[in-house]
């Protein structure tokens, strides 16, 4: 409900924007343009940038034939989004890569990471050239965060140049070792310019747990949105605020346009504003008609970090070029209710209820109390919804670089299943005649709305299959083939959904049954419920 009326309000926001321009357009800025340097200074001072020549030539190597190693083993899938109501297939094609058992959710997607080399985990990767490129990542992850810490530093500290002078480093000398040496110094020098609480909070704003990798090339797309307040063209991704992230947390990108194969950059300035043949990134002040906008140009190996509250107080937009080009985007993810830790811990608490005769060895509850049911059938929503249907609706995708996934999601199969025992045990107390009514009111007023949630997302998510199965959308057409069989195709071990809507069915209907006995009609208007 929240992010619906966050949607409405963004909608709302961005009808009135339009009508007030009108036909016009906003102004923007870009690379030649007389005051482009002092409207990023006093407008965009949090955006950071960094050319590719002052990044380390062993770190571009690894990293961008860490990207085309994933390409080539065909690890980059559009994914089905959804936005206003509407399901939509993204122009850019996305892998998560990143800290194991971690998920990153945007436009009501749960993306899954393919986890990097981490101490303490045992990773199987489909071949060497894969972990070869997940390496290359968190080494890309590890230069990134350091170079965050500075550049907030920076920000914070009159001593500026005196601080980054003292961290100069050989870029040519083995970047492992410059990794260690780089960080050491600035761990030491943190201390000279903010408190060790103030350097706490700089490092977990920058501490990037996973990356969101894109890769799109325009001319195989048919078509492209046009980017609507300054007429900048032709755009790849929308404007936007990142979601999800860890507040006033940095985002970091580095990108890889592959140059010189096709087309060469435009050398005669056709329009008034970028050069169409370049990728750029756009910024805006949000919802604001004063402030032109700023688009920068983004060459081979080039990265920028968006500091501090920018995200929040600032849109951006990625405006393609004509070449193919990856990026890599590192977050820090608000992984609160995101990671496996987190769900296996609310299905431990959930289960806590549910107890086994020694003798007999049936199943019962171990109390009705109402906040107890109500946490464990919220948490069977959870697990269901967030978690084992977004995975399995995503198909094979994560089969093309590890099986890692699939040991956890078993075992999130075996929660849910001992949470539908669960719903159902509780089902038949409320129908027993040894409750009274008001422990039957009360078991049915926190219930009720769960199981009556839990049915509309079923049906949704049958809806929604059955739809992409029966009758194709113009959506799911343009998913590339084995994407249209992997985004509806189930396994084996998800035929859990098979048998989930008769068994709701039956729970509906024992409510039912019972419900003119648990409240008369009177009683029934005044808690909200309609037979």
């Amino acid at each position: 409900m929240k992010r619906r009326a966050g949607e409405r309000e963004k909608e709302m926001k961005k009808k009135k924007l339009l009508e007030e321009l009108g036909e016009s357009r906003l102004p923007y800025m870009t690379l030649g343009d007389a005051g482009f340097h002092q409207l990023w200074k006093t407008k965009y001072s949090k955006l950071i940038f960094r050319k590719s020549d002052a990044i380390p030539e062993e770190l571009h190597r690894v990293v961008q034939e860490g990207f085309l190693t994933l390409r080539k083993h065909d690890c980059f899938f559009q994914d089905l989004v959804r936005i206003k109501g509407k399901d939509f297939v993204t122009p850019v094609s996305r892998i998560l890569i990143g800290n194991p058992g971690c998920t990153y959710k945007y436009l009501n997607t749960r993306l899954f990471t393919v986890p990097w080399p981490t101490e303490g985990y045992e990773i199987k990767y489909c071949s060497p050239q894969i972990h070869d490129a997940c390496k290359a990542l968190i080494k890309l992850n590890d230069y990134l965060h350091i170079e965050a810490v500075q550049a907030l530093q920076g920000q914070n500290s009159s001593e500026t140049k005196e601080t980054k002078d003292s961290l100069v480093i050989d870029r040519e000398q083995n970047f492992d070792a410059s990794i260690k040496e780089k960080g050491s110094v600035l761990k030491d020098q943190s201390s000279c310019y903010v408190s060790d609480d103030d350097y706490t909070s700089l490092k977990n704003r920058t501490s990037f747990n996973l990356t969101l990798l894109n890769y799109m090339d325009p001319l195989q797309m048919l078509y492209l949105k046009q980017e609507p307040y300054f007429g900048m063209g032709n755009m790849a991704v929308s404007w936007h605020h990142d979601e999800n992230l860890v507040a006033r947390s940095t985002v970091a990108v580095y990108s890889y346009s592959c140059e010189g194969s096709a087309v060469e950059e435009s050398n005669e300035q056709i329009l008034n504003g970028r050069d169409p043949a370049v990728w750029h990134v756009g910024l805006k002040v949000a919802w604001d008609i004063e402030t032109p906008g700023l688009a920068i140009p983004l060459h081979q190996g080039d990265c920028y970090l968006m500091l501090d509250d920018l995200n929040m107080t600032h849109q951006h937009c990625v405006l393609a070029g004509f070449l193919p080009r990856f990026s890599s985007t590192h977050r820090v993810a608000d992984c609160s209710r995101g990671t496996l830790e987190y769900i296996f811990g609310q299905c431990e608490l959930a289960l806590q209820n549910l107890q086994t005769d020694s003798d007999s060895m049936a199943l019962s509850l171990k109390s009705l109390e109402a906040a107890v049911v109500k946490q464990v059938e919220e948490t069977h929503n959870e697990v269901e919804f967030e978690w084992l249907r977004q995975f399995w609706f995503q198909g094979k995708r994560y089969l093309k670089c590890t099986d890692w996934w699939l040991k956890p999601m078993a075992r999130l199969e075996e929660f849910w299943r001992k949470m539908e025992v669960m719903t159902s045990l509780v089902l038949c107390e409320v129908g027993k005649e040894d409750q009274t009514v008001e422990q039957r009111n009360e078991t049915i007023s926190c219930l009720l709305l769960v199981l009556i949630e839990r049915q509309k997302l079923r049906k949704e998510w049958t809806a929604s299959s059955s739809h992409q199965l029966d009758e194709p959308s113009q959506v799911t057409h343009s998913l590339p083939s084995k994407q249209k069989c992997n985004s509806i195709q189930r396994t084996d071990s998800c035929r859990l959904w098979m048998y989930t809507q008769e068994l709701h069915i039956g729970c509906f209907m024992l409510v039912d049954i019972n419900f003119s006995i648990l409240y008369p009609p009177t009683q029934a208007c005044t808690i909200g419920l309609k037979r």
